[in-house]
């Protein structure tokens, strides 16, 4: 029971300390960024609403510098008041932080997963689109290649022979008409 007597008295020590200094908790609040929420609970001993490990120190040490009191000593009393709690050995108090840990943990792998497809299917649906349709059927070559600068040839008429190309400045020949071109017999 004197544990809880002298721990109510920490608070109220402070609380004391603020009150003849003519201070509010609002003016605290804002001279130390502290929320209100915490400067309450630090005053009503609660410290389960106090931030974790060196932070809870950290709020002391603001309050008591706030209202006049040596910062030290006022953390030294703080930690004697509250020694097995985790708040003053910098540990959670629950197991809920861990638990929010590996939901968000989760929930970024998850987030990076859907980013992943998002690009990467798009990316697939293209690369297959342009496989299937982007080849163009090419016409057959010709299967004689002519020089580049030589004039095509051209096939010869029914019932003339090829003959090679004639030079130039001379005249063609006529073709040879006197001996008809052979016939095969029919069955």
């Amino acid at each position: 029971m004197s544990a809880q007597k002298g721990a109510s008295g920490f608070g109220d020590k402070l609380r004391e300390a603020r009150e003849r200094r003519g201070l509010s908790l609002r003016q605290i609040a804002n001279a130390t960024k502290i929320s209100m929420i915490t400067l309450e609970a630090l005053e009503r001993n609660d410290i389960k609403r106090l931030p974790g490990g060196i932070f809870s120190r950290g709020v002391v040490r603001s309050y008591a510098l706030e209202v006049g009191l040596d910062p030290e000593s006022t953390i030294d009393e703080f930690m004697g008041q509250f020694p097995h709690d985790s708040v003053t050995q910098g540990h959670p108090t629950t197991t809920q932080t861990e638990d929010h840990e590996a939901v968000e943990s989760d929930r970024r792998m998850a987030m990076t997963f859907l980013r992943l497809i998002l690009i990467s299917v798009p990316v697939a649906a293209f690369v297959i689109y342009f496989t299937i349709h982007g080849r163009r059927i090419e016409p057959p070559a010709p299967h004689a290649a002519t020089p580049q600068g030589a004039p095509a040839s051209r096939p010869a008429p029914a019932g003339e022979t090829p003959s090679a190309e004639t030079p130039a400045g001379e005249e063609p020949h006529a073709p040879d008409h006197s001996t008809p071109p052979a016939v095969a017999p029919a069955p």
